[in-house]
C-alpha cells in the first residue's frame, strides 16, 4: 500500500501512470489519488466501506505495480540475500515467497518485503520503498546482479474469499492448487502471468504479476469472470483497514527505516516489532545479527503490539498510560480503526517493557470532536495478539466453488 519514501525526490516531478491507470481512472468517482513510490495511485474509488466489505465478502483489485521490485541473480545471489536479511534465504524452495526484514548494524531495520525465489540463483526482491543504495552496498565482495524491474512488471492483489473462484472463472486452471506463499505460472487469455497466493489483507488471496503490455487485458478478463462475483476496484484506505485487522506493519507508519529515521530513539527492531519469528540465529552471520543476539539476551525494551480499545471512537496517533491517571507515558499508537469485521476498537501501539506482557491492561488517551469542541477520554484496552481477524481460508484449500 501507498507509502511515503523520504529519499524519493521523485515526487517532486509529475508522477509515473501505472500500466491500468486507464481502467482505474475510469472507475475512480471520486477522484482521490496519492502517491506511490513516484506512482499516482487511487485512495478511494466510491466508498471506504463498500470496498472494504468487498474484501472481506467478495473479491476486490489493487493496482500493486508501484512495489518498487528488484531482480536478484548471479552465483553469490543466495548467500548474498542472507546476508541481507534476517531470515534464512537457504530453506526457501524455488517458486515460493518469504517476507523478510533486512537491518543495519544496529540491528535497526531498515526495511521489509517479500522475496520471492524464481530459480536456484534468480530472485525477485519487492518493497514499498526504494531501496538501491543499501542493496548494492550490501553486494560488495558478491558476485551478484541487482537491478530494479519495477518499470517492467505490471502487478495486481485480486483478494477476497471470492478470489480464487474469480481466477477460475477466467480460465486458469490448477489455481486452487496453489498453496500459501507458492509461486504458479498460468495463462490468461493469451498472457502469460506469474501469479503469487500472497497479500496484504490478512485474507485468501493472490498475487499477479505481468509485462505491461497484458495489463489492461488482464484488468478486462478479471472484471469480466468477476462480475457474478462480487468484484471491486478498492483503494489504499481500504486495503490499510483489511492490513490493521491482519496485524500486518507499514512503513513509515508502524515503523520509520532506519535510513530516515531523525530522531533517537524512532529505530525499530525485529524483536520490537513483534517479528522475532523472522530471525534465524543460527544460519550464520548476517547484518545486525550481533546487536539482535544482545536484544535477545537482554530482551527488547518495547514492542509493537495489538490492543482492543474500549469504546468505538479509533484511537488514531494516542498515547498510551500505565493507569487512568495518565502519569505515566508507556507508548504510542501507530494504527487504530474500528474493525467492522469484528466489531471490535483495535489498534496497533507500541508499549514500552513491561506493559507490552499479553493480557496487560493499559489506557489510551483519546480526543474526541463533539459539535466543534475537543473532549479528552481515557480508556481502558487491552494487550492481545497482533492478528485481530484471522480467517481459516487464508490458510486452507479454496473450495471447489463459491
Amino acid at each position: 500500500m501507498p507509502v511515503t519514501d523520504p529519499s524519493a525526490s521523485h515526487f517532486k516531478e509529475p508522477l509515473l501512470k501505472t500500466p491500468f491507470h486507464e481502467r482505474v481512472r475510469a472507475l475512480c468517482e471520486v477522484d482521490s489519488y496519492v502517491p506511490w513510490a513516484g506512482y499516482t495511485t487511487v485512495d478511494v474509488f466510491t466508498s471506504v466501506e463498500h470496498e472494504y466489505f468487498a474484501i472481506r465478502n467478495a473479491a476486490t483489485l489493487y493496482d500493486l505495480t508501484p512495489m518498487v521490485k528488484y531482480r536478484i541473480s548471479g552465483r553469490d545471489a543466495p548467500a548474498y540475500l542472507n546476508r541481507l536479511v534476517t531470515r534464512d534465504i537457504a530453506k526457501l524452495g524455488r517458486d515460493r515467497v518469504a517476507y523478510c526484514v533486512w537491518c543495519n548494524d544496529a540491528g535497526h531495520i531498515i526495511d521489509d518485503g517479500t522475496v520471492f525465489r524464481l530459480g536456484d540463483a534468480q530472485f525477485q526482491l519487492c518493497t514499498a520503498m526504494r531501496q538501491i543504495d543499501w542493496l548494492l552496498a550490501s553486494a560488495i565482495g558478491f558476485d551478484v546482479e541487482i537491478e530494479e524491474v519495477t518499470e517492467r512488471i505490471a502487478a495486481l492483489a485480486l483478494q477476497g474469499p471470492t478470489s480464487c473462484a474469480v481466477l477460475k472463472a477466467a480460465g486458469i486452471d490448477g489455481i486452487d492448487g496453489l498453496k500459501p506463499f507458492e509461486i504458479g505460472r498460468f495463462t490468461l487469455g493469451l498472457a502469460p502471468i506469474t501469479v503469487s497466493r500472497t497479500g496484504f489483507t490478512g485474507d485468501l488471496g493472490y498475487e499477479l504479476w505481468m509485462t505491461p503490455e497484458a495489463a489492461e487485458p488482464v484488468w478486462d478478463a478479471l472484471m469480466a469472470a468477476g462480475r457474478a462475483r462480487g468484484i471491486r476496484a478498492i483503494g489504499s484506505q481500504a486495503l490499510n483497514i483489511a492490513r490493521i485487522e491482519a496485524g500486518f506493519i507499514s512503513p513509515n507508519v508502524d515503523f520509520v527505516s532506519a535510513e530516515h529515521s531523525l530522531r533517537v530513539g524512532r529505530d525499530r527492531s525485529p524483536l520490537e516489532l513483534g517479528l522475532e519469528w523472522l530471525v534465524d540465529f543460527d544460519k550464520g552471520h548476517f547484518t545486525g545479527r550481533r546487536a539482535l543476539l544482545a536484544e535477545r539476551r537482554r530482551g527488547p525494551r518495547r514492542r509493537l503490539v495489538g490492543l482492543d480499545v474500549a469504546g468505538t471512537k479509533p484511537a488514531h496517533n494516542a498515547l498510551v498510560y500505565s493507569s487512568r491517571t495518565g502519569k505515566r507515558e508507556i507508548g504510542s499508537v501507530t494504527s487504530a480503526v474500528w474493525s467492522p469485521t469484528c466489531k471490535r476498537n483495535i489498534a496497533l501501539a507500541m508499549v514500552d517493557a513491561p506493559y507490552f506482557a499479553m493480557g496487560s491492561t493499559v489506557w489510551v488517551d483519546i480526543y474526541l470532536n463533539r459539535e466543534l469542541v475537543w473532549e479528552r477520554r481515557m480508556m481502558q484496552a487491552g494487550v492481545v495478539e497482533r492478528a485481530f481477524f484471522a480467517p481459516a481460508r487464508r490458510r486452507s484449500t479454496p473450495p471447489a466453488d463459491f
